[in-house]
């Protein structure tokens, strides 16, 4: 076989050749909308933390002011409190319940195709109507939870309008719109082989060992995906919380993306509102980090 004949061979064939122009065409537009509204806007936030702007005045360079401002202010503080306080809750409760319920749904019973529906639903509401629903939910007069608490004997407590019960009011509603991770959950529970409870039901083995020994450890990957996501989109969520306390009362619910908000639209301080998303990105980074580093010790791959 000669060079020349080596060379036709690995030169590209017609079809491949337009099928690397066809991908080429389709990722376009997303390359060009990641570069215009995404890309552009990061590299041009990393400037505008270096200056003083308030979108009135043309930006005056003020290099690490907004930085040096950032670690001195108490609000700051308070809000990377409450927001791994939102953060850990969140994901605690919705990681736990979610799982939960997805074993539910993951059982043959009738109409279960029906049950996934109901409790999918919630999570395509859009964020203002759930908002506005649980605002009548948490009423401390005429909501939905106080007058089942009414039914067994307690009285509810102010949930939105008291400084220790408005952040758990918040981590309860933040498991309202959960039906993606519900989803997750199956999909997984679905991959797990049979095979492997029927061996421990020989064993012995009871339903929380079968829970305990054969579905959590299946089921970890999954766990640790959602536990990462959860806390990335926990870290970053602040609308129902503007809509439902506006980060009171007394700053109790002032979470980092809602501080973030005042900020750069309240206060029109552009260059710190920058400083903080950048803050609040490390704090991102170093979250995840120390997530899958802690994940060797729980998270399993292979099965042997």
């Amino acid at each position: 076989m000669t060079a020349i004949s080596i060379g036709r061979r690995r030169r590209p064939v017609p079809a491949a050749r337009r099928e690397a122009r066809r991908f080429h065409l389709f990722v376009s537009p997303w390359l060009i909308g990641f570069v215009l509204f995404s890309g552009g806007p990061i590299l041009a936030s990393i400037v505008i933390s270096f200056t003083k702007w308030s979108l009135l005045r043309p930006p005056e360079w003020v290099g690490f002011a907004n930085y040096q401002k950032m670690f001195a202010d108490e609000e700051f503080w308070n809000a990377v409190g409450n927001t791994f306080y939102y953060g850990i809750g969140s994901v605690a409760l919705g990681v736990t319940f979610t799982l939960l319920l997805a074993i539910l749904l993951n059982q043959p019973l009738r109409f279960q195709s029906l049950f996934r529906t109901v409790f999918y639903m919630p999570s395509v509401v859009a964020g203002v109507a759930t908002a506005l629903l649980w605002l009548n939910i948490l009423h401390p007069d005429y909501g939905l939870i106080n007058k089942l608490l009414a039914m067994v004997g307690i009285i509810g407590p102010g949930w939105l309008g008291s400084t220790e019960w408005a952040m758990p009011a918040l981590i309860l509603m933040s498991v309202w719109g959960s039906g993606n991770t519900i989803i997750i959950y199956l999909a997984g529970l679905q991959g797990i082989p049979k095979t492997l409870y029927e061996a421990a039901e020989i064993d012995g083995a009871g339903w929380w060992r079968r829970f305990w020994s054969v579905t959590v450890p299946m089921m970890s990957p999954v766990i640790f995906f959602n536990v990462v996501t959860g806390f990335i989109a926990s870290i970053q969520a602040y609308t129902l919380i503007l809509i439902m306390t506006e980060g009171g009362p007394a700053n109790s619910t002032m979470v980092l993306g809602l501080y973030i908000y005042q900020n750069a639209f309240v206060y029109f301080d552009m260059g710190y509102a920058a400083a903080l998303s950048w803050a609040m990105f490390l704090i991102v980074i170093v979250v995840t980090l120390i997530q899958f580093g802690l994940a060797r010790r729980w998270v399993h791959y292979e099965f042997k």
